[in-house]
């Protein structure tokens, strides 16, 4: 899969996105942000794994963001079960260097668009930890609303943490 993004674009993890995924993952100013699933450091053994991971999924739901050089962030989308199969987490991260250029809400809004497009969806959805209020930014400026709060839900950097959850409709991203 890939999409176009201006100079950037969402595509298929690739073998050789190894070096540049530890480059850019090993940052704890990313991974204290993320679930404990993504760890910091971050090793040699994570990259082959997560790349071998997202490289054999079907449907492919994981995705790295990428410049003309190299992978410089990864996106993608969790489905949910039961009553809540209309709907997926989507998660985003970018590397340091690339910070406040817009490539975030750029990634964002197309993956968006292309799950609402390829899958049976009707909701996307994202939690932020409190304090990041960058990635709040990002998903206020695609278009995402802040629906609410889950209280002290969140366990990381040794206390409990806000979430603030946000979400997106199919009808109000294709039809705008």
């Amino acid at each position: 899969m890939k999409i176009q993004l201006s100079i950037y674009q969402i595509r298929s993890y690739e073998i050789n996105d190894q070096i540049a995924l530890m480059k850019y993952a090993n940052n704890d100013k990313i991974s204290k942000n993320l679930r404990d699933s993504f760890p910091y450091p971050y090793t040699e053994k994570d990259a082959d794994l997560w790349i071998s991971a997202a490289t054999n999924q079907n449907p492919e739901l994981n995705f790295a963001i990428a410049n003309s050089e190299e992978l410089i962030g990864g996106i993608g989308l969790m489905f949910q079960p039961d009553v809540y199969r209309f709907s997926a987490e989507i998660g985003y991260w970018i590397g340091e260097p690339f910070w406040g250029k817009g490539i975030a809400s750029l990634a964002l809004i197309a993956l968006s668009k292309y799950a609402f497009e390829q899958f049976d969806l009707n909701r996307i959805f994202a939690g932020v930890f409190q304090g990041n209020k960058a990635s709040m930014r990002v998903l206020e400026k695609s278009g995402f609303i802040l629906e609410g709060r889950l209280r002290k839900s969140v366990y990381k950097e040794n206390r409990f943490k806000d979430q603030l959850m946000y979400s997106i409709l199919k009808e109000e991203l294709l039809d705008q």
